[in-house]
């Protein structure tokens, strides 16, 4: 059986790692405390971005679900969506010029 953070620590621990290491990175969306699923976006200075969506792998393990670089509005079009559905979700944006995610857990193109 896991254990997962709380979504408002797992959204600060990933916050303060980018900071770490010169990312820029803030909430732009604040969902449920407890339990509303972190969803990353990674911008670059091409005006492109990433989207990271939480998934299990077929392990039951947390994982994240990347997609490609895409033209930032289509990413803003996606999270429009996904927060009608579930208005808990939390979304972090993170800018960095190489790309990167700062997440923990495995990634998966």
């Amino acid at each position: 059986m896991f254990t997962s953070l709380k979504s408002e620590i797992a959204a600060t621990a990933l916050i303060r790692r980018a900071q770490t290491q010169g990312a820029f990175a803030t909430v732009v969306r604040r969902g449920d405390n407890d339990a509303g699923a972190l969803y990353v976006v990674v911008r670059t200075l091409n005006g492109e971005a990433r989207l990271y969506s939480p998934i299990r792998n077929m392990a039951g393990e947390k994982a994240w679900l990347a997609t490609t670089s895409v033209p930032e509005r289509d990413i803003d079009l996606k999270l429009n969506k996904i927060t009608d559905r579930d208005p808990d979700i939390w979304i972090v944006e993170i800018e960095d010029r190489e790309g990167r995610h700062f997440l923990v857990e495995p990634v998966e193109d």
